[in-house]
């Protein structure tokens, strides 16, 4: 089968969040090789994706949510299956979840018969306390029938725990809006956010527990011995998880110290037009993550030529080499310090710059949405509706 597809893209949000992320750019470059890939999520009236993408995008109606996150999960898959059972909804050659909601609206879809089949990305799978929440879960990735992933970590989590082969579809990222070249946003967005006259290490993705918030703090602490002037930005942070508790413990690290934390800045959610240039005004990325399905913030640091510090485990180390990024043990925040140290001098950012265009040229969007291509077809040929007999076949049948 060699012609174009129609393909609807499944994301649980509209924030940046590295799901949303993958989902849009698969859509774009999907479109860009001839396919029409239609980039769903559920939204409430006035919003909008965080980005104007280039592909065709559906708001699906969302209602107000319910307290808790169960309800909220349950609310949006609702939201979803009242979307597709619509008929005028549907007409696709292959649907595509990248989450436990969507992923769990596609099967409840499929059992209804609305539709034959379905994949599901799993970036990463997360543990849940709340019983019901973790089997919803599940669900969403056991009742698909073809299953993608963003690294070789998550192929083998999903076959250890839960029997299931995945394709491996990497990740990409635009190198035309992730430049070193700055745009004129920098002197701005320095005065907006309050940057001073020292280093300043950004941190991407909010205060959360995943993202090792609090160890990156305790590992600044330190920092700050060799660096008083230094600045820790944590910016973003929008996400459906309830991340209160973990955000209470890091406030009461930072109330215990007041030093630094006048040297914090939680700069919050950002304009994705001025994400760029954030980068580019950083002197690294601190990105020393727990757990991540792959990490595109640290592709989008690079791109914009500013240094990275990461975690040397799994996935990271899948997809950069040992001389790439600067790497640090996410478990122990006197590691972490030592690679903020360590990547603020400039004979090592100028090694790590020597290898920077090698490590980007291995993660692109195009690649990504053909790696995708060959499981869609074998999906098409379960959802397109049988021909109709030519009238000859049907006098002799």
């Amino acid at each position: 089968m060699s012609r174009s597809l129609r393909i609807a893209i499944l994301a649980h949000s509209i924030n940046p969040r590295g799901g949303v992320v993958h989902a849009l750019a698969l859509g774009e470059a999907l479109t860009a090789l001839g396919h029409e890939a239609v980039v769903h999520a559920p939204a409430r009236p006035g919003q909008r994706f965080f980005r104007e993408p280039a592909c065709e995008t559906v708001l699906v109606p969302a209602e107000a949510s319910g307290e808790g996150l169960a309800a909220l999960v349950e609310i949006r898959v609702g939201d979803y299956v009242a979307h597709f059972e619509k008929g005028t909804s549907r007409g696709f050659d292959v649907y595509h979840a990248h989450d436990g909601i969507s992923g769990n609206a596609l099967a409840t879809l499929k059992a209804r018969g609305a539709i034959t089949g379905f994949a599901r990305t799993v970036h990463h799978v997360d543990a849940f306390a709340d019983p019901h929440i973790e089997a919803l879960q599940a669900r969403s990735i056991v009742e698909a029938d073809r299953h993608f992933v963003v690294s070789r970590h998550w192929q083998t989590g999903l076959r250890e725990g839960f029997g299931l082969n995945a394709d491996i579809v990497g990740n990409g990222v635009d190198r035309r809006f992730f430049t070193p070249r700055r745009d004129g946003r920098e002197q701005d967005l320095r005065r907006s956010l309050g940057f001073g006259s020292g280093p300043v290490l950004l941190a991407v993705g909010g205060v959360e527990e995943r993202k090792n918030t609090l160890r990156m703090l305790q590992a600044f602490a330190q920092l700050r011995a060799i660096w008083p002037n230094a600045q820790l930005v944590i910016v973003g942070g929008a996400s459906l998880l309830d991340h209160a508790g973990y955000q209470r413990a890091f406030r009461a690290e930072l109330e215990a110290d007041p030093a630094t934390a006048r040297c914090v800045i939680l700069a919050g959610p950002q304009l994705q037009a001025d994400m760029p240039a954030l980068y580019r005004l950083a002197d690294a990325l601190v990105f020393a993550s727990v757990k991540e399905g792959f990490g595109l913030v640290a592709l989008e640091a690079l791109a914009c030529g500013t240094p990275v510090l990461t975690s040397h485990i799994p996935p990271f180390t899948e997809h950069f080499g040992q001389d790439d990024v600067v790497w640090c043990d996410p478990l122990d925040p006197g590691s972490i310090a030592n690679g903020m140290a360590a990547v603020l001098m400039p004979a090592l950012r100028g090694r790590l710059e020597l290898h920077r265009e090698a490590a980007l040229a291995l993660h692109r969007w195009d690649r990504t949405a053909g790696a995708h291509l060959p499981a869609y077809r074998a999906l098409a040929t379960m959802t397109l509706p049988e021909a109709e007999p030519a009238p000859q076949e049907l006098a002799h049948a």
